[in-house]
C-alpha cells in the first residue's frame, strides 16, 4: 500500500518535473514533442523494476520459511504478503484445535447426585461389572443384596455409560482383523484386536473410548446396526432406526435404536446444556453443574433417553416420511416432526470431556502480547468455558481484570452495558455471540472503539458468519493489519476476511490450512513466523524498495543537471546499453542482496518481542524515509554529474566515463553502508558487480575512451567525486547511531 502511494507521487514528480524543463525551455515550435522526451528521458524516476524485485524478495522469504528448521511442515501457498505479518496489529484465534489440541480427554461423569471423576472411574467399571453380572441383559442389582439407593445408581450408571456407547457416529476400524463380529465366540476371540474409533469429532470417539475402558466396548457399526460387548463378553446387538446428525443450528444428535433382543425402542440425545436443558425433563442441579465444569475447563454434553412403544414409532416413522417427502418446506417440516419426539427427555447424565492445550501456548501468547499485538479469542464454546482456557492459557494476564458483559436484547440494555464497561480500564472482555449482535446492530461505532483498545477480546457462542464480520469491523474501525487463526472449516471466513490467514493442520481436516495464507503444524509456530520472519521480511522489502527508487532518483538527477547545462536540451546522458546495464547486472545483485540483510539475531527478536512493536507504527517505509531518500538521490545526482563536469577533459566521452563509473561505484558503496549482518552472498554480489564493470569498461570501446580509463587521472577523479558523494552521509549515519541509535542497537 505504502509502494503505490509512493509510486504515485513519482509519477506525479517525473510530469512535473518535465513540466519545469519545459517551462525554462520556452513552449516554442512543437514543444509537446520536447515534453514527451523529457518524461521519457525522466521516466527513471518511476521504479518499474521495483515489482518485479519485490516479488522476488517475497519469493525469497517465502522459501525461507519454509526452510526454517524449527517450525517444520510450515506451507506458504500465498507469496505475495509475508511482509503483512511484520505489522500484524490484531491476532484473532479459534479455541479448539488452535489453542487447544483438540485432543479430548473424558473428565467428568455426573448423574446428579453422584459425580465421578477420573480418580474413581474404577467405581463406574465396578457398576457396570455388577449390572451385566448374568450372562444374558437382565439387570442384576448386585451379587449380595443392596439398598435401594445402590440399585438406583447401579441402574443408572448402565445407563448413561450405554447411552454414551449407542448415541454417536462412531465407526470402529480393524487393522488386519475382521469387518465385524458376528457372535459370542468371535467378539471374545477379538478382545485384543487392533482396531480404532473413527468419527468426525474427536468428542465422540473421546466418549466411546471411555466407555470401551469402564467395560462396554462398541465393537461393530454399519449403516443399519451396532454391536457392544458387555464386562462378561456378551455381544448385545441394536438395531439403528433412525439418526438425526449434530448440526451447528440445532447442537445436538439424537439415535433410535432397537434391542435386538427384547425388541425395547429407545431414542437417545446427546447435546450443548444451552438447548438440551429446555428438552430434559425439569432438573435442579444441571445448569448448576454445567456452570461447574465449564470453570474447570471442561466442554460439557447432556445426554438424555426416552423409551418408545412400537406403536409411538410407528406413529412417528409415518409422519417422518411424509414430512421428507414433502415438496415445500421439507426442512421446517422435518424440524417440527423431530421437535415433537424432543418433548420430556430423562435426564441420564452430564459429561465433562477435556481439551488439552496445545504445546507452548502459554508463552506464545506471552510473547505476542508483549510484541504489542492485541488477541481475540473466537470461539463457539459457552462463556465459562472460554473463560476458562483464556486464563490457563494466559491468554489474558494474571494482572488483567476481566468485565464480562451481560446479556442484552435491547438498545436501552447495549447502551447501559457499554457506559458500565467505559469506565473499565486495561481490562479484558468477555462477550457472547448473540449480545455482540446486539451491541453491533445499535452501537457499532462505540463498540468497535471500545472493544479495539482491549488487550485481549473473548467473544463465545460465535457462528462462522460472526468471525468473518469482527474480522472485517476491526479492518474497517481501525485500519489495522489482522491476522486470523483457525483449524476448522468453520475458521474458513474468518482466516479469508483477515490481511493475513494462517491455518492449522489439525485433526480436523485440511479445509483451514488449505485456505489459509500459511499452513503450520502448531499453534506455538506462530511466534517465530510473524517475530522473527515477518519483522525481516517487512524490514528488507522496506529497504529494498528505498533503494530501487534511489536507484531511480539518482540517475534521473544526474539527467536533469546535465539537461539544465547544456541549454535544457532533451538529450540523453548514457547510451541505452549503460542505463539497462545499470538497472540490471551492474547493481541488481548487491541491492537484491538486501533480503538477506537482518539487524538482530533470531534469539534476540524472540527474547525481546517488543522490537515487533516499531514496525506496527509503519516508520520503516514511511513518507519521512522516503523524503530522506529523495534529498540523498538529489545530493548524489548533483555531486556525480557537476563533479564529472568540473573535472573532465577534453572530451566529451570523458564525463560519461567518470559520472558512470562514480555512479556504479556510489551503488555499491551505499549497499554496503546500509547493510547491518553481513552474509557470504553479499559480499560475492558486491565483488561480482564490481568486476562485471571492470570488464564493461574495457570491451565497451564505442562508450569508453580505453586509453583515459587505464590513466591515473580518470581513477583520481572517479576516486574523488565517489567520495565527495558518500562521506558526507557516512558520517551522518555514524553520528545519528551515536547520538540516537536504534533500540535493536542496545541489543547487539
Amino acid at each position: 500500500m505504502e509502494i503505490n502511494q509512493l509510486t504515485k507521487v513519482l509519477f506525479a514528480a517525473v510530469i512535473g518535473l518535465s513540466v519545469v524543463m519545459m517551462s525554462l525551455k520556452g513552449f516554442e515550435g512543437q514543444w509537446y514533442r520536447y515534453l514527451f522526451r523529457f518524461i521519457l528521458l525522466f521516466s527513471y524516476i518511476i521504479p518499474i523494476s521495483l515489482r518485479v524485485n519485490l516479488d522476488m524478495g517475497k519469493a525469497a522469504y517465502s522459501w525461507m520459511i519454509q526452510r526454517d528448521k524449527e517450525i517444520p511442515g510450515t506451507v506458504v501457498r500465498s507469496t505475495t504478503i509475508p511482509e503483512e505479518l511484520g505489522r500484524i496489529v490484531y491476532l484473532l484465534t479459534d479455541k479448539t484445535g488452535t489453542l487447544t489440541q483438540n485432543e479430548m480427554v473424558f473428565k467428568r461423569l455426573h448423574l446428579g447426585t453422584v459425580s465421578f471423576s477420573s480418580d474413581t472411574f474404577d467405581e463406574v467399571a465396578s457398576h457396570l461389572r455388577t449390572a451385566y453380572v448374568h450372562s444374558g441383559m437382565t439387570v442384576a442389582t448386585g451379587a449380595t443384596p443392596t439398598s435401594k439407593m445402590r440399585r438406583t445408581i447401579v441402574t443408572r450408571v448402565m445407563e448413561s455409560v450405554r447411552a454414551l456407547a449407542l448415541c454417536h457416529n462412531v465407526t470402529p476400524v480393524y487393522e488386519g482383523g475382521p469387518e465385524g463380529i458376528e457372535n459370542a465366540a468371535e467378539a471374545d476371540q477379538m478382545t485384543h484386536a487392533n482396531f480404532t474409533f473413527q468419527a468426525s469429532s474427536p468428542d465422540e470417539v473421546a466418549l466411546v473410548s471411555w466407555t470401551e475402558s469402564t467395560g462396554l466396548t462398541l465393537i461393530k457399526r454399519d449403516l443399519s446396526s451396532m454391536q457392544l460387548r458387555t464386562p462378561q463378553g456378551v455381544v448385545l446387538s441394536y438395531t439403528i432406526l433412525q439418526v438425526f446428525p449434530f448440526t451447528s443450528e440445532t447442537k445436538r444428535m439424537g439415535i433410535i435404536v432397537k434391542e435386538e433382543n427384547t425388541g425395547e425402542i429407545t431414542f437417545y440425545m446427546k447435546g450443548a446444556d444451552l438447548v438440551m436443558s429446555s428438552i430434559v425433563q425439569y432438573n435442579d442441579w444441571l445448569d448448576e453443574e454445567c456452570g461447574n465444569m465449564a470453570r474447570e475447563g471442561l466442554r460439557t454434553l447432556v445426554v438424555g433417553k426416552k423409551t418408545l412403544t412400537e406403536e409411538q414409532y410407528q406413529d412417528f416413522e409415518q409422519r417422518y416420511g411424509q414430512a421428507k417427502l414433502s415438496i415445500q418446506d421439507r426442512a421446517a417440516k422435518v424440524a417440527a416432526v423431530v421437535e415433537g419426539l424432543e418433548r420430556d427427555l430423562e435426564l441420564l447424565c452430564l459429561t465433562g470431556v477435556e481439551d488439552k492445550l496445545q504445546y507452548n501456548v502459554r508463552p506464545t501468547l506471552e510473547q505476542l502480547r508483549n510484541a504489542g499485538i492485541k488477541i481475540w479469542m473466537l470461539t463457539g464454546d459457552k462463556l465459562e468455558t472460554a473463560t476458562c482456557i483464556a486464563k490457563s492459557s494466559r491468554l489474558v494476564s494474571r494482572t488483567q481484570t476481566i468485565h464480562t458483559l451481560r446479556p442484552v436484547t435491547s438498545r436501552t440494555e447495549a447502551h447501559l452495558e457499554l457506559n458500565a464497561f467505559r469506565r473499565k480500564n486495561d481490562c479484558a472482555l468477555v462477550i457472547k455471540g448473540d449480545s455482540l449482535e446486539v451491541c453491533l446492530k445499535y452501537y457499532e461505532h462505540e463498540f468497535m472503539e471500545l472493544a479495539s483498545q482491549c488487550p485481549a477480546v473473548i467473544c463465545c457462542r460465535c457462528s462462522p458468519t460472526q468471525k468473518a464480520e469482527v474480522v472485517r469491523l476491526i479492518k474497517q474501525h481501525t485500519g489495522k493489519t489482522t491476522c486470523a487463526i483457525g483449524d476448522g472449516g468453520n475458521d474458513v471466513s474468518m482466516i479469508q476476511a483477515a490481511d493475513a490467514g494462517i491455518g492449522i493442520v489439525g485433526k480436523e481436516g485440511k479445509q483451514a490450512s488449505l485456505a489459509a495464507d500459511f499452513s503450520i503444524l502448531q499453534f506455538s509456530y506462530i511466534a517465530k513466523l510473524l517475530l522473527e520472519h515477518g519483522r525481516n521480511s517487512y524490514k528488507r522489502s522496506a529497504s529494498l524498495s528505498q533503494f530501487v527508487i534511489h536507484r531511480g532518483l539518482i540517475i534521473s538527477t544526474m539527467q536533469v543537471v546535465f539537461s539544465s547545462v547544456f541549454f535544457f536540451a532533451s538529450v540523453a546522458l548514457y547510451p541505452g546499453v549503460l542505463m539497462v546495464g545499470y538497472a540490471t547486472v551492474y547493481t541488481m545483485f548487491p541491492v537484491f542482496s538486501l533480503v538477506l540483510d537482518k539487524d538482530v539475531p533470531s534469539k534476540i527478536v524472540l527474547t525481546f518481542p517488543e522490537l515487533y512493536k516499531d514496525l506496527t507504527k509503519g516508520r520503516s517505509l514511511s513518507f519521512k524515509t522516503f523524503f530522506v531518500w529523495v534529498f540523498i538521490s538529489i545530493y548524489q545526482g548533483a555531486v556525480l554529474m557537476y563533479g564529472a563536469l568540473l573535472l573532465f577533459e577534453e572530451e566529451f566521452i570523458h564525463i560519461v566515463a567518470i559520472s558512470f563509473s562514480a555512479l556504479i561505484l556510489t551503488e555499491l558503496l551505499m549497499v554496503a553502508m546500509t547493510v547491518r549482518t553481513w552474509h557470504w552472498l553479499m559480499v560475492i554480489a558486491e565483488i561480482f558487480s564490481l568486476a562485471l564493470y571492470i570488464a564493461s569498461l574495457l570491451l565497451f570501446r564505442d562508450f569508453f575512451d580505453s586509453a583515459f580509463i587505464l590513466t591515473w587521472g580518470f581513477v583520481w577523479r572517479v576516486m574523488v567525486i565517489t567520495l565527495v558523494s558518500c562521506l558526507p552521509l557516512y558520517i551522518i549515519k555514524y553520528l545519528r547511531t551515536k547520538l540516537s541509535p536504534p533500540s535493536y542497537s542496545k541489543l547487539t
